[in-house]
């Protein structure tokens, strides 16, 4: 080594030496940081890949928390409606018996009153049902049969109750009887067999009126309107005449024949105007055209 101004100066030959050394002696470190370059970048992938698992896993679960707990929510919701539904039914089941109830007394207000005082204000039989005035009922005529066994009961609804009934009044009785207990059809089956019996009798109106109303209640609403137009044909001027026009229109509004309705809904309220079938056949009216817009 030559020294020159006080600074070492390296022989050439002895730099030249030293290079391969000191390649030989850095290289094994070189190789090592490679060699462990790709395994940690390995870790570190590796260590990514389980977080976004977990997150993965994590939003799953709250995602099925959440599902759960919505459905939890639905179900409680319908079990509140279905018992909203059922008091709703049960309240509509006790409202409409309540308004059969007051019609069926109603009815037999009528009754006792027509049994108490013989037929009531426009429920007269045809002349030749009644007997002339103070003169006394004649006896059936020889070899006439007495009234029940001149048309014996048909075999409809309690034909035995009927046919033992004896008289008109008691006949009726086990007929509305059937009625008040909710028997529809027995009771039409009976009142079709009270007319058979008394087709004039002071009860036929009545009957025929009934007779609808059962058929009615049961929606055969056919068979309704006929009994109610017989009654309207027969009896025009009878009590029951403006609650069978109303029923009739009612009945044609069931059929489906939405223009007859309104007609005959009409025709009550101009006939009997402020009276109750009037007021009652305005509202169904009503409810008709509200229908129809929308």
């Amino acid at each position: 080594m030559v020294q020159c101004s006080g600074r070492p100066i390296r022989n050439p030959r002895y730099v030249s030496a030293m290079r391969p050394i000191r390649f030989r002696l850095l290289l094994p470190a070189l190789l090592l940081s490679l060699g462990a370059a790709p395994a940690a970048f390995a870790q570190k992938a590796s260590l990514a890949d389980r977080v976004a698992a977990l997150e993965v896993r994590a939003n799953n679960t709250q995602a099925n928390t959440d599902l759960l707990n919505q459905i939890t929510q639905l179900r409680q919701d319908l079990a509140s409606l279905r018992g909203t539904v059922e008091q709703l039914q049960n309240e509509n089941e006790q409202l409409k018996q309540r308004a059969r109830d007051q019609y069926l007394d109603l009815d037999g207000r009528i009754g006792r009153l027509e049994s108490g005082g013989g037929a009531a204000a426009g429920a007269q039989p045809p002349v030749s049902a009644a007997p002339a005035a103070g003169a006394k009922a004649a006896p059936p005529a020889a070899g006439a049969p007495a009234a029940a066994a001149e048309a014996p009961p048909a075999v409809h609804g309690d034909a035995g109750a009927m046919a033992q009934a004896g008289d008109e009044r008691t006949a009726y009785g086990v007929a509305f009887d059937a009625l008040k207990k909710g028997d529809y059809a027995d009771a039409a089956n009976l009142f079709t067999s009270f007319l058979q019996l008394y087709p004039s009798g002071v009860y036929a109106p009545n009957a025929l009126y009934w007779l609808g109303e059962s058929y009615y209640v049961t929606q055969n609403y056919q068979m309704a309107a006929d009994q109610f137009r017989a009654l309207l044909s027969r009896y025009p001027t009878h009590d029951k005449a403006p609650g069978a026009l109303l029923k009739l229109g009612l009945a044609q509004y069931g059929l489906g024949k939405v223009n007859e309705a309104q007609t005959t809904l009409q025709q009550v309220i101009q006939q009997y105007p402020g009276s109750d079938v009037a007021r009652t056949a305005d509202d169904r009216l009503h409810s008709i055209q509200v229908g129809q817009i929308r």
